[in-house]
Protein backbone atom coordinates (compact mmCIF):
# COMPACT_ATOMS: atom_id res chain seq x y z
CA UNK A 1 0.00 0.00 0.00
CA UNK A 2 1.68 3.18 -0.89
CA UNK A 3 0.89 6.79 1.33
CA UNK A 4 2.27 10.66 0.12
CA UNK A 5 5.03 11.32 2.91
CA UNK A 6 7.06 14.37 3.61
CA UNK A 7 10.35 14.22 4.94
CA UNK A 8 13.70 15.91 5.07
CA UNK A 9 14.49 19.42 5.65
CA UNK A 10 13.05 20.89 2.15
CA UNK A 11 10.01 19.17 3.76
CA UNK A 12 10.34 16.65 -0.07
CA UNK A 13 7.16 15.00 -0.90
CA UNK A 14 7.42 11.26 -1.69
CA UNK A 15 6.00 8.36 -2.68
CA UNK A 16 6.38 5.62 -0.10
CA UNK A 17 4.76 2.25 -0.10
CA UNK A 18 4.78 -0.18 2.57
CA UNK A 19 5.46 -4.14 1.56
CA UNK A 20 3.71 -5.91 4.68
CA UNK A 21 0.31 -4.09 3.45
CA UNK A 22 0.23 -2.13 7.19
CA UNK A 23 -1.70 1.18 7.31
CA UNK A 24 -0.78 4.27 8.50
CA UNK A 25 -3.30 7.15 9.68
CA UNK A 26 -2.34 10.77 8.70
CA UNK A 27 -0.19 12.40 10.63
CA UNK A 28 2.15 9.23 11.60
CA UNK A 29 5.53 9.28 12.27
CA UNK A 30 7.14 6.32 10.16
CA UNK A 31 10.89 5.32 9.31
CA UNK A 32 11.42 5.45 5.40
CA UNK A 33 14.35 4.46 2.86
CA UNK A 34 14.16 7.08 0.54
CA UNK A 35 16.39 7.62 -2.51
CA UNK A 36 18.81 9.59 0.27
CA UNK A 37 19.01 7.02 3.17
CA UNK A 38 16.75 5.97 5.78
CA UNK A 39 15.33 9.14 7.14
CA UNK A 40 11.93 9.96 9.66
CA UNK A 41 8.92 11.14 7.61
CA UNK A 42 5.19 11.74 8.32
CA UNK A 43 2.57 10.38 6.43
CA UNK A 44 0.26 12.95 4.84
CA UNK A 45 -2.15 10.69 2.65
CA UNK A 46 -3.00 7.44 0.64
CA UNK A 47 -1.14 7.61 -2.71
CA UNK A 48 -3.84 8.08 -4.91
CA UNK A 49 -3.26 8.67 -8.66
CA UNK A 50 -4.17 12.12 -8.69
CA UNK A 51 -1.70 11.88 -5.43
CA UNK A 52 0.67 10.51 -7.72
CA UNK A 53 0.66 12.77 -10.27
CA UNK A 54 1.23 15.84 -8.51
CA UNK A 55 4.44 14.56 -6.68
CA UNK A 56 8.28 15.59 -7.60
CA UNK A 57 9.50 12.94 -10.12
CA UNK A 58 11.68 10.69 -7.67
CA UNK A 59 12.65 7.29 -7.07
CA UNK A 60 9.65 5.56 -4.88
CA UNK A 61 10.58 5.12 -0.87
CA UNK A 62 9.27 2.19 1.17
CA UNK A 63 8.06 2.43 4.51
CA UNK A 64 10.14 0.41 6.78
CA UNK A 65 8.26 0.76 10.23
CA UNK A 66 6.09 2.80 12.41
CA UNK A 67 8.58 5.25 14.10
CA UNK A 68 8.95 3.66 17.77
CA UNK A 69 9.93 5.66 21.08
CA UNK A 70 13.46 5.59 20.15
CA UNK A 71 13.48 6.61 16.92
CA UNK A 72 12.16 9.57 18.19
CA UNK A 73 14.45 9.54 21.01
CA UNK A 74 16.91 9.14 18.21
CA UNK A 75 15.86 12.13 16.38
CA UNK A 76 16.44 14.28 19.55
CA UNK A 77 19.99 13.92 19.60
CA UNK A 78 20.09 14.87 15.57
CA UNK A 79 20.13 19.16 16.01
CA UNK A 80 23.25 19.06 18.86
CA UNK A 81 24.77 16.54 16.11
CA UNK A 82 24.10 19.17 13.47
CA UNK A 83 25.64 22.21 15.42
CA UNK A 84 28.72 20.32 15.81
CA UNK A 85 28.99 19.47 11.89
CA UNK A 86 27.65 23.00 11.09
CA UNK A 87 30.63 24.11 13.20
CA UNK A 88 33.35 21.90 11.94
CA UNK A 89 32.09 22.67 7.86
CA UNK A 90 32.68 26.69 9.21
CA UNK A 91 35.96 25.92 10.44
CA UNK A 92 36.81 24.29 6.86
CA UNK A 93 35.25 26.81 4.78
CA UNK A 94 37.42 29.75 6.87
CA UNK A 95 40.62 27.54 6.69
CA UNK A 96 40.11 27.16 2.78
CA UNK A 97 39.04 30.97 2.18
CA UNK A 98 36.31 29.85 0.19
CA UNK A 99 33.59 32.20 -1.13
CA UNK A 100 30.45 30.50 -0.01
CA UNK A 101 27.66 31.47 3.46
CA UNK A 102 27.47 27.98 5.07
CA UNK A 103 23.14 28.26 5.81
CA UNK A 104 22.23 24.92 7.30
CA UNK A 105 23.51 21.09 7.80
CA UNK A 106 21.35 18.29 7.63
CA UNK A 107 22.06 14.77 8.87
CA UNK A 108 20.08 11.89 7.66
CA UNK A 109 18.06 9.69 10.34
CA UNK A 110 20.50 7.13 9.65
CA UNK A 111 23.20 8.85 8.60
CA UNK A 112 24.08 7.84 5.65
CA UNK A 113 25.03 11.12 5.04
CA UNK A 114 24.97 14.85 6.24
CA UNK A 115 23.56 17.27 3.67
CA UNK A 116 25.25 20.89 3.83
CA UNK A 117 23.26 23.60 2.55
CA UNK A 118 24.92 26.92 0.97
CA UNK A 119 24.76 30.26 -0.59
CA UNK A 120 27.24 31.51 -2.80
CA UNK A 121 27.56 33.99 -5.90
CA UNK A 122 29.61 32.20 -8.06
CA UNK A 123 30.64 28.49 -8.28
CA UNK A 124 32.56 27.05 -5.88
CA UNK A 125 34.82 24.34 -5.89
CA UNK A 126 34.23 22.57 -2.41
CA UNK A 127 36.53 18.91 -3.51
CA UNK A 128 39.37 19.73 -0.60
CA UNK A 129 36.55 20.83 1.77
CA UNK A 130 34.58 17.42 0.97
CA UNK A 131 37.86 15.54 1.49
CA UNK A 132 38.24 17.52 5.22
CA UNK A 133 34.57 16.71 6.16
CA UNK A 134 34.37 13.23 5.47
CA UNK A 135 37.40 12.87 7.31
CA UNK A 136 36.38 14.48 10.15
CA UNK A 137 32.73 13.30 10.48
CA UNK A 138 33.12 10.12 8.55
CA UNK A 139 29.93 10.03 6.36
CA UNK A 140 29.21 10.59 3.12
CA UNK A 141 29.30 14.55 2.46
CA UNK A 142 26.45 16.18 -0.04
CA UNK A 143 26.85 19.99 -0.67
CA UNK A 144 23.83 21.61 -1.86
CA UNK A 145 24.19 25.03 -3.20
CA UNK A 146 20.82 26.41 -2.93
CA UNK A 147 18.79 30.11 -3.92
CA UNK A 148 17.49 32.79 -1.19
CA UNK A 149 13.87 31.17 -1.39
CA UNK A 150 15.89 27.77 -0.19
CA UNK A 151 17.11 29.62 2.81
CA UNK A 152 13.93 31.03 3.41
CA UNK A 153 12.65 27.58 3.55
CA UNK A 154 15.41 26.26 5.89
CA UNK A 155 15.19 29.03 8.34
CA UNK A 156 12.06 31.28 8.21
CA UNK A 157 9.54 31.21 10.97
CA UNK A 158 6.89 33.48 10.53
CA UNK A 159 5.73 36.31 7.38
CA UNK A 160 4.19 40.06 7.89
CA UNK A 161 0.86 38.15 8.01
CA UNK A 162 1.70 36.51 11.54
CA UNK A 163 1.64 32.90 10.21
CA UNK A 164 4.41 30.37 9.57
CA UNK A 165 5.79 31.11 6.43
CA UNK A 166 4.50 29.26 3.22
CA UNK A 167 7.62 27.91 1.97
CA UNK A 168 8.20 26.31 5.43
CA UNK A 169 4.59 24.67 5.69
CA UNK A 170 2.67 23.53 2.82
CA UNK A 171 4.78 25.36 -0.26
CA UNK A 172 6.57 21.97 -1.77
CA UNK A 173 7.65 24.22 -4.69
CA UNK A 174 8.34 27.98 -5.27
CA UNK A 175 5.63 29.44 -7.46
CA UNK A 176 7.10 32.06 -10.07
CA UNK A 177 5.91 35.82 -9.21
CA UNK A 178 5.64 39.33 -10.66
CA UNK A 179 5.01 42.34 -10.41
CA UNK A 180 1.71 42.33 -12.05
CA UNK A 181 0.51 40.15 -9.81
CA UNK A 182 0.62 42.75 -7.35
CA UNK A 183 -0.93 45.04 -9.89
CA UNK A 184 -3.64 43.42 -10.72
CA UNK A 185 -5.04 42.89 -7.14
CA UNK A 186 -3.81 46.80 -6.31
CA UNK A 187 -0.96 46.00 -3.85
CA UNK A 188 1.04 48.58 -2.82
CA UNK A 189 4.11 48.31 -5.40
CA UNK A 190 6.35 49.28 -2.56
CA UNK A 191 8.98 46.29 -2.53
CA UNK A 192 9.45 46.42 1.13
CA UNK A 193 5.79 45.53 2.02
CA UNK A 194 4.97 43.12 -0.79
CA UNK A 195 8.38 41.02 -0.49
CA UNK A 196 8.81 38.21 1.86
CA UNK A 197 11.72 36.79 4.54
CA UNK A 198 13.42 36.06 1.58
CA UNK A 199 13.34 39.49 0.14
CA UNK A 200 11.52 38.10 -3.11
CA UNK A 201 7.59 38.82 -3.62
CA UNK A 202 5.24 36.91 -1.60
CA UNK A 203 4.58 33.48 -2.97
CA UNK A 204 1.30 34.31 -1.51
CA UNK A 205 0.67 37.23 -4.13
CA UNK A 206 0.42 34.29 -6.52
CA UNK A 207 -2.97 32.55 -4.73
CA UNK A 208 -5.40 34.98 -6.18
CA UNK A 209 -4.12 35.86 -9.11
CA UNK A 210 -5.70 33.53 -11.47
CA UNK A 211 -9.43 34.56 -10.04
CA UNK A 212 -8.65 38.07 -10.93
CA UNK A 213 -6.96 37.41 -14.09
CA UNK A 214 -10.87 35.43 -14.87
CA UNK A 215 -12.61 38.54 -13.43
CA UNK A 216 -10.69 41.18 -15.49
CA UNK A 217 -11.82 39.55 -18.94
CA UNK A 218 -15.45 40.43 -18.18
CA UNK A 219 -14.60 44.02 -17.86
CA UNK A 220 -13.37 45.90 -20.73
CA UNK A 221 -9.49 46.88 -20.97
CA UNK A 222 -7.95 50.19 -19.24
CA UNK A 223 -8.02 52.72 -22.23
CA UNK A 224 -10.98 51.10 -24.00
CA UNK A 225 -13.72 53.55 -25.35
CA UNK A 226 -16.92 52.79 -24.10
CA UNK A 227 -20.61 53.89 -24.73
CA UNK A 228 -22.62 54.46 -21.66
CA UNK A 229 -26.00 55.72 -20.87
CA UNK A 230 -24.47 58.81 -18.97
CA UNK A 231 -22.95 59.25 -22.70
CA UNK A 232 -19.11 57.91 -24.84
CA UNK A 233 -16.24 57.89 -22.58
CA UNK A 234 -12.74 55.95 -21.71
CA UNK A 235 -12.19 53.66 -19.14
CA UNK A 236 -8.89 54.84 -17.09
CA UNK A 237 -9.12 52.49 -14.16
CA UNK A 238 -10.83 49.28 -12.95
CA UNK A 239 -12.02 47.90 -9.84
CA UNK A 240 -11.88 44.03 -10.56
CA UNK A 241 -13.61 42.27 -7.81
CA UNK A 242 -16.13 44.63 -7.64
CA UNK A 243 -16.93 44.54 -11.20
CA UNK A 244 -16.63 48.72 -11.66
CA UNK A 245 -14.76 50.97 -13.64
CA UNK A 246 -13.81 54.66 -13.67
CA UNK A 247 -14.93 56.01 -16.56
CA UNK A 248 -13.34 59.72 -17.86
CA UNK A 249 -15.96 61.40 -20.30
CA UNK A 250 -15.19 63.72 -23.02
CA UNK A 251 -16.47 66.71 -20.49
CA UNK A 252 -13.77 65.96 -18.82
CA UNK A 253 -15.96 63.99 -15.75
CA UNK A 254 -14.46 61.17 -14.11
CA UNK A 255 -17.34 58.41 -12.94
CA UNK A 256 -17.42 54.87 -11.31
CA UNK A 257 -19.69 52.98 -13.12
CA UNK A 258 -20.62 49.26 -13.17
CA UNK A 259 -19.78 47.29 -15.71
CA UNK A 260 -23.00 46.00 -16.43
CA UNK A 261 -23.94 49.68 -17.07
CA UNK A 262 -21.26 49.79 -19.80
CA UNK A 263 -23.92 49.83 -23.59
CA UNK A 264 -20.93 48.82 -26.37
CA UNK A 265 -17.13 48.80 -26.20
CA UNK A 266 -14.86 50.10 -29.26
CA UNK A 267 -12.68 48.07 -30.44
CA UNK A 268 -9.53 49.39 -29.85
CA UNK A 269 -6.40 49.78 -32.63
CA UNK A 270 -3.80 47.59 -31.76
CA UNK A 271 -0.23 50.10 -32.45
CA UNK A 272 3.32 48.89 -32.08
CA UNK A 273 4.08 47.08 -28.58
CA UNK A 274 6.14 50.04 -26.54
CA UNK A 275 9.36 48.20 -25.90
CA UNK A 276 9.03 48.70 -21.79
CA UNK A 277 5.49 46.99 -21.76
CA UNK A 278 5.19 45.10 -19.13
CA UNK A 279 4.37 40.99 -19.48
CA UNK A 280 3.57 37.93 -17.88
CA UNK A 281 6.90 37.05 -18.04
CA UNK A 282 8.27 39.99 -15.71
CA UNK A 283 8.71 37.26 -12.94
CA UNK A 284 11.29 38.47 -10.11
CA UNK A 285 14.33 36.60 -9.56
CA UNK A 286 17.75 36.08 -7.13
CA UNK A 287 19.09 39.44 -8.70
CA UNK A 288 16.07 41.58 -7.04
CA UNK A 289 13.88 43.46 -8.36
CA UNK A 290 14.52 45.78 -11.31
CA UNK A 291 12.04 48.73 -10.15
Amino acid sequence: MGYVVRYGRMRILGACHDASGAEHSRGRRVVVRSDRGVELGEVLCPLTDRAAKALEQREPGEILREADAADLQHEQTLPEQEKAAFATCREFISRRRLQMNLVDVEILFGRERIIFYYLAEKRVDFRELVRDLARALRTRIEMRQIGVRDEAKLLADYGDCGKPVCCNTHLSQMPPVSMKMAKIQKTTLDPSKISGRCGRLKCCLRYEYDAYREAEKTLPPNGARVETAKGRGRVVALDVLAGRLVVEFEDGRRIIIAAADVLSVEPRSRGPRRPDAETDDETDSDAGFDE
